[in-house]
């Protein structure tokens, strides 16, 4: 049973900085692929970041670049959101997602991805 879990979420002002983990366990093969989602109140689940686990290929929605940093350690099998700079806006439960095989059609769709893990709560006050 794969499992993805968060941490590093929290309560921080505007301009501040955090660093998302999610760990992945239970698998015994090595992801096609890992992204980071996040949904704010009210609103569908977002794409912000993707990184092809053995290429290293990575992907942002506009709205981050040059603010989020998304990263893995393969022998941790680990990936990792760096976010600096944050805005208001930011506010959103931010969930990590994993996907398993090639065969991509839409990186930003949460449809791509086989394996969530239960969110954690950034929050950023003005």
């Amino acid at each position: 049973q794969v499992q993805l879990v968060e941490s590093g979420g929290g309560l921080v002002q505007a301009g501040d900085s955090l660093r998302l983990s999610c760990a992945v366990s239970g698998s015994t093969l090595s992801p096609y692929a890992m992204a980071w989602f996040r949904q704010a109140p009210g609103k569908g689940r977002e794409f912000v970041a993707r990184i092809n686990w053995n290429r290293g290929s990575i992907y942002y929605t506009d709205s981050v670049k040059g603010r989020f940093t998304i990263s893995r350690d393969t022998a941790k099998n680990t990936v990792y959101l760096q976010m600096n700079t944050l805005k208001p806006e930011d506010t959103a439960v931010y969930y990590c997602a994993l996907q398993r095989d090639s065969g991509t059609f839409d990186i930003t769709s949460h449809f791509q991805y086989d394996y969530w893990g239960q969110g954690t709560q950034v929050t950023v006050s003005s």
